[in-house]
This record gives C-alpha cells, structure tokens and sequence, in this order.
C-alpha cells in the first residue's frame, strides 16, 4: 500500500472552538500518536485528506510532512458528521517503514454462489499483522458456483505474502445456506409479529371477502334447509 503524502500543518489551539474554525477553512483536525512520544496535533488539507482516506481504505497509510519531516501514519479513528457526511477529526497512529501492525482487513466476496442459495457473511473483516507498508486493502473469497452447505473459514482465506492471519483459524466467515421461500418468509415474519404482539387491522379485501364467505355459508344454508323441507313433504 503506497502512502500518499499530505503537508501537515501543526496546531496549537485546542478546544471545539478552535475545531470548528478549522473545519470552516475546509481543513481537518487530527491526532497522530505511538512510538512514546507526546501526541502531535495537526491541521491537515481537507480535500487532498479525504482522497487519500478514500483511496487508502478503512486502514489508509499516509506519509505526513510535518515541519519538513516525514512521518509515516495509520488512521485508526475517523470521525464523520452523520449529517453532512465531512470529515471532523482523524486519530493516527505512527509508523515506521517495516513496522508490523495490527489491522482489521475487509473480506471482499467474489462471483455467484449456486442457485437457491443465501449467502451469509458472518465476520465481514478478519484481523492480520502486516507490514505497515504493505498492509491489503481486502482480502477476496471466491463463492462462485458454491453449493448449499458451503462454510468458508479462516483458514481458508487466502492471504498475501507477508501477511498473519490472528483470528482463531475456525472463525466462521462466510455461510451459504438454503434460500428461504416465500411461503417461509411469510411464516417467519407472522411468528415474529404474534411474539412482539404485533395485531394488523383487516384490510377492507379481508373484509369483504370474509363477508362473501359468510353470505355463501347461510345461502348453503337456507338451501340445505329447503331441501329438508320438501323431502318431508
């Protein structure tokens, strides 16, 4: 994983005043930490940051130029306004070149499981040790064609060069199992309503169909009692 590189500027007003200006100049707040030093707080560019966030993924590597020196960081902790979708503040933790690290990597399925099937991923990330520099963006399954009963532990990951898995081996990843019909669905959904005490008002078609019933059961009815009449006769 290349790391792109970023002009960092250091900063010394603190506090969510001093964020929000920051953030009103379309620039980041951010954090980097490790190694034992003192944390160092910086200002970052906020479009050439959020590309590079982008580009590098949920473990993105970026060389900071910091004073005129490089240093290398891992974002741990990006936070996001919900609302307008911009960055707010970045923890990073420092790095050096052929440092190994802790992530966690994303399972990226591939292909088409077989038909009738329901694929279900069960951990969608598995976590490695990898070089800093060299840490994968995903790690890619293939379910193409896999049947019914398919379990894909992770063991069965195929990692890169340089890369330990340290997960428990028989951590379950990805589950095919059998597609529900919709007659089960339905059956599922009804169940799961009566336990909550869920109770639907009957649609106006419920109604005059259960009326139409009723109307042809007295008609049997009354027909029926008609011919006891005239047997009797």
């Amino acid at each position: 994983m290349a790391a792109d590189k970023i002009t960092a500027e250091l900063r010394t007003e603190f506090g969510k005043g001093a964020a929000r200006r920051i953030r009103r100049e379309h620039k980041i707040p951010a954090v980097v930490y490790g190694h034992g030093n003192d944390p160092i707080h910086l200002t970052l560019p906020g479009h050439d940051t959020m590309l590079a966030l982008k580009r590098g993924g949920s473990n993105a590597l970026l060389e900071l130029d910091i004073d005129g020196k490089p240093q290398l960081a891992l974002a741990r902790e990006v936070q996001v306004d919900p609302l307008r979708r911009v960055l707010e503040h970045i923890d990073f933790v420092a790095v050096r070149q052929g440092e190994r690290v802790t992530v966690d990597v994303l399972v990226q399925l591939v292909g088409d499981a077989g038909p009738d099937t329901l694929v279900v991923t069960e951990n969608t990330t598995v976590q490695v040790e990898a070089e800093a520099t060299h840490i994968p963006e995903s790690i890619e399954v293939s379910i193409q064609g896999l049947p019914v009963g398919t379990q894909i532990h992770a063991s069965d990951l195929r990692l890169p060069e340089g890369t330990t898995l340290l997960v428990d081996p028989e951590t379950l990843v990805v589950n095919i199992t059998a597609a529900q019909s919709e007659a089960q669905l339905e059956a599922e959904l009804a169940e799961a309503e009566a336990d909550a005490g869920i109770v639907h008002e009957p649609s106006d078609d419920d109604v005059a169909e259960a009326q139409d019933e009723a109307a042809a059961e007295d008609a049997d009815r009354e027909s029926g009692s008609e011919s006891a009449g005239d047997s009797s006769e």
